[in-house]
């Protein structure tokens, strides 16, 4: 998520936000661009004029989703209204691909444009892993606060959890949520047999 924290011309957001589509090889899986009309806050019109503040960004990243699990892909069987306005108001970039579609190699892809392998991220890691993403990859995040942007993320991280990994070491102001994903692990059909507390040695409860 990302916020303009001054005014600006319009072209200086698209330059920036085209600087971030090459560092990601110009692909997204589904993101919602929200721009300010579309939260009632000016008219569309109005976008395109020099002396108007750059829109909002927000980029959506779900786990294990089909294509067609929500409204603006196709989804009939539950509404998702608010999805569906995001969507509809904003933009869809839909050929993001990643060489690995799990947890933390997908998450590295998005922010960093880059293959997964090359920056060093297989897999999902674990509480158990001491690597993460490096200080030396461009995040999108970064990428924003270059054209002045507030930026946040909200929810799974997943890209290392020592201290050095963590999201306001790589251009985000603001965090809040899970460094990484175990709370499934416990109750695989693997270690059923085992008491709780076993299970939980080896994956203890999720720090927030």
């Amino acid at each position: 998520m990302a916020e303009r924290k001054t005014a600006g011309q319009a072209a200086d957001f698209a330059k920036g936000f085209a600087l971030a589509m090459n560092c990601l090889s110009r692909t997204i899986l589904f993101s919602g661009l929200i721009s300010a009309f579309s939260l009632g806050q000016i008219s569309p019109t109005q976008v395109g004029a020099a002396n108007r503040q750059p829109p909002n960004v927000v980029v959506i990243f779900i786990d294990d989703m089909g294509y067609a699990d929500i409204g603006p892909f196709g989804a009939k069987a539950y509404p998702t209204p608010h999805l569906d306005r995001m969507a509809r108001e904003g933009r869809k970039f839909t050929d993001f691909y990643v060489t690995q579609a799990v947890c933390s190699a997908s998450r590295a892809g998005l922010l960093t444009g880059c293959y997964n392998v090359r920056v060093g991220i297989f897999g999902a890691l674990g509480p158990g892993a001491r690597h993460g993403i490096n200080a030396s990859e461009m995040t999108l995040a970064e990428v924003c606060k270059q054209k002045d942007y507030a930026t946040a993320i909200y929810g799974k991280w997943h890209l290392g959890h020592h201290k050095q990994f963590l999201p306001m070491q790589h251009g985000f102001d603001d965090y809040f949520g899970l460094p990484y994903s175990n709370d499934m692990w416990p109750y695989h059909p693997g270690v059923l047999h085992l008491p709780m507390e076993q299970r939980l040695k080896r994956w203890p409860h999720l720090p927030l």
